[in-house]
């Protein structure tokens, strides 16, 4: 089968394809109507960064059976126009994890003993050896935000360099941060013990400005490295944190605007330190990546499962249209347990009464992990959510029953770790019309779409009225309501669907008024 390469990958990748007995065309020029007419009879397409996949070109592709991208970033290939067109979308999101994390470890010695600052110095002929006065990675705290796979990679290096490691990360089990010698701390903790902090968490709504400038005050004296995602540090901030001595040094070599502009803030200031993007720029990574890509189409051209496949469902064709209905119902469940919970997620249950538990729900279960994920994880789907609660030490259990009390189906999403669990059920009503039905025992009637407020107050009088007031003042309206509580008088939950954004301060209103203890805002498929 043809395989078409349109941007350069390492050699050893071409050979795997070739060795499978593939036919291999480069074409590292092709654009426009001749990238047409050559992926027109080709069974598979490799790319980097450097091709764009679009709807046009997959439609033309009539033969294309995958498209694999030899690296980890899929921002240039449209996923939902593959999916439309039943091609599956693979990347490598291991092959650079040991670069990456070495390329960190190589940044904070850097920024620790102002190497590159003293290079450049003795470069010009001058001999400033009384200049520098370094600090030593031994003995300090790291904090670690992110412990993904590259998280965890830096984590074991560095505990191997006498450094007392503290992690935020909801999404990981206190069990699998013990076993690479990480404590695991909120946010807070994080910045206001680490020494040194690395970021290695993906860029998506909710990363996105998470480390600002009241973050980097809470770091004071410290160093920060980034080798992550840009966009997730303020760079301004950072800037003129360094440049004021509030912090020590930093060292990025991802930005918000990539290439870094040449007005930058943080090319003016002598002890920040900045790369060009050279995370995965080892030889042995491009390798990997390569690979990696190569056995993943080699194994969708035979028809085996592909490793990490972003787009492919995992469920025999028949029995899909009967699953189907329930696909974004397990999602948002989870969605909106892991939301509701706000805390670390340390095992995952989804469980199925009635006629769904008679069905194939290995889909169901992997698209309520999505949801339990997708807040944190990039690119997580159907196919890699399980991976992805692997890695992180995340236990998931699956169960199921004929027997349902009160609907024909029911599916439920249970999150929790050793402190507390949070239990979202749903089901769908007549004309696959689907509902949360219930919240941590409270029987709702929610529309699971758009975006919710979830309130818990005291069952009294004039909670409601006072909710519906302080959404009005915000020009917040309220679209549909249910109210359950669990005896008269004791603790209830009400549930909104709204038609925009609940700001800030009408939350902060709200729970500052003692008979609401909690308000959580939640955004759903669907929201725009």
């Amino acid at each position: 089968m043809k395989v078409l390469v349109t941007d350069p990958i390492a050699e050893a990748g071409l050979d795997v394809l070739r060795e499978a007995g593939h036919e291999v065309e480069t074409g590292y020029e092709l654009e426009g109507e001749r990238l047409l007419e050559a992926v027109a009879d080709a069974a598979a397409l490799i790319v980097r960064s450097g091709t764009e996949i679009t709807r046009e070109l997959l439609e033309a592709a009539e033969e294309l059976v995958i498209v694999g991208r030899a690296g980890i970033g899929v921002d240039n290939i449209d996923i939902g126009a593959a999916t439309d067109e039943g091609v599956i979308v693979a990347n490598a999101p291991e092959g650079n994890v040991r670069a990456a994390a070495e390329h960190t470890v190589a940044m904070a010695f850097a920024t620790a003993r102002s190497i590159p600052q003293a290079h450049a110095r003795l470069s010009a002929g001058e001999w400033a050896k009384g200049d520098y006065l370094g600090a030593e990675l031994d003995g300090k705290t790291l904090g670690i935000v992110g412990l993904g796979r590259v998280g965890q990679e830096v984590a074991k290096k560095l505990d191997s360099l006498g450094m007392e490691i503290v992690a935020y990360d909801p999404y990981i089990s206190e069990e699998r941060a013990r076993r690479i010698g990480a404590e695991l701390v909120d946010l807070e903790a994080c910045l206001s013990r680490a020494e040194f902090l690395t970021i290695h968490t993906p860029l998506t709504p909710e990363t996105e400005g998470m480390i600002g400038a009241d973050e980097l005050a809470a770091l004071e004296d410290g160093y920060l490295v980034n080798v992550g995602r840009g966009g997730i540090v303020d760079e301004t901030a950072l800037a003129a944190a360094v440049e004021e001595g509030r912090l020590s040094g930093a060292a990025l070599d991802v930005f918000a605007e990539e290439p870094l502009p040449a007005d930058s803030p943080l090319l003016s200031v002598e002890d920040v330190i900045v790369t060009p993007h050279l995370g995965a720029a080892t030889e042995a990574a491009q390798e990997n990546v390569a690979v990696s890509t190569a056995e993943q189409v080699v194994a969708a051209l035979a028809d085996e499962p592909v490793a990490n496949a972003l787009n492919a469902p995992s469920i025999d064709e028949s029995a899909f249209p009967r699953v189907e209905p329930y696909v974004g119902l397990a999602e948002t469940a989870g969605k909106v347990a892991a939301q509701l919970l706000g805390d670390r997620i340390e095992r995952v249950e989804v469980s199925y009464e009635g006629e769904i538990a008679e069905e194939d729900v290995e889909f169901l279960t992997a698209s309520a992990l999505k949801g339990v994920f997708e807040p944190l994880e990039w690119q997580v789907n159907a196919v890699n959510a399980p991976r992805i609660a692997e890695d992180r030490g995340v236990d998931v259990t699956e169960s199921k029953t004929r027997q349902a009390e009160d609907f024909q189906s029911l599916l439920s999403v249970t999150v929790g770790n050793d402190g507390r669990e949070l239990s979202v059920d749903g089901t769908l009503f007549a004309d696959e019309d689907p509902r949360i039905v219930r919240i941590d025992g409270f029987r709702v009637d929610a529309i699971p779409h758009g975006r919710m407020v979830v309130t818990r107050n005291q069952d009294v009088p004039g909670v409601i009225g006072l909710i519906g007031s302080v959404m009005g003042e915000h020009d917040v309206n309220i679209a549909a309501m249910f109210n359950a509580r669990g005896t008269i008088g004791g603790e209830a939950m009400t549930v909104y669907n709204v038609d925009s954004e609940v700001p800030e301060a009408a939350r902060e209103r709200l729970e500052a008024d003692e008979r609401i203890s909690e308000v959580r805002y939640l955004t759903l498929n669907g929201t725009v």
